[in-house]
């Protein structure tokens, strides 16, 4: 198990951003879902990163995908979403918990952006709208498909809401271990004053 400080705080935190997955709750194509992939690589424990936010994602999927969208709870298509979260994951093992605030929101980025390229790329691949050129891959990133909004804007946003939330959870991560050391230090400080105190009758003797 990898170390870590409290257990209850990131996956309470997973909840929490899981149920801003429902429309309506954020801005389109803005998620919690890149940085909650990348903190659960960071903070959660090896099996546990794997397994806990894929099964968040995929339930509330299905849950959305049946009572708001009105299709099949799982598609083929979500495999390719399914993939890059893990990869996210992989992203975040590359971490260490006691990395600084900035490298770790950096290491979110990265994941935002990954899912960005991975997700644009395969829209490039299956939409028949698009070239299979070079050209049609730099528009499937940039412009997108005309009479649609432009696909740098989802990028915009996703960067945005991958940097927002990974900010916040290993924010919330810092502060939570920093309380628990500082509570820590009085019983330590304690035990440190009287260090002959636990041999008077030695000394006796």
């Amino acid at each position: 198990m990898k170390e870590k400080a409290n257990l209850w705080l990131p996956i309470a935190l997973m909840v929490v951003f899981a149920l801003t997955r429902w429309p309506g709750v954020l801005p389109p194509n803005f998620s919690a879902a890149y940085a909650l992939a990348f903190c659960a690589g960071v903070y959660f424990p090896k099996r546990l990163a794997w397994w806990l936010p894929l099964a968040v994602l995929l339930a509330t999927d299905a849950l959305m995908n049946a009572l708001y969208y009105h299709v099949a709870l799982v598609s083929a298509n979500m495999l390719v979403n399914y993939a890059t979260y893990a990869a996210i994951i992989a992203v975040g093992q590359w971490f260490s918990a006691r990395a600084t605030w900035l490298k770790l929101l950096t290491g979110g980025l990265l994941g935002a952006i990954l899912f960005y390229l991975v997700t644009n790329t395969s829209a490039w691949l299956q939409n028949p709208e698009y070239p299979k050129t070079f050209a049609g891959w730099i528009q499937a990133l940039t412009t997108g498909i005309p009479g649609y909004p432009p696909t740098w804007v989802f990028f915009w946003k996703t960067l945005l809401s991958g940097g927002l939330f990974t900010g916040l959870f290993v924010g919330a991560m810092k502060f939570s271990e920093s309380k628990e050391a500082k509570e820590e230090e009085p019983a330590e400080e304690e035990t440190g004053e009287h260090p002959e105190a636990a041999q008077p009758e030695e000394s006796n003797a």
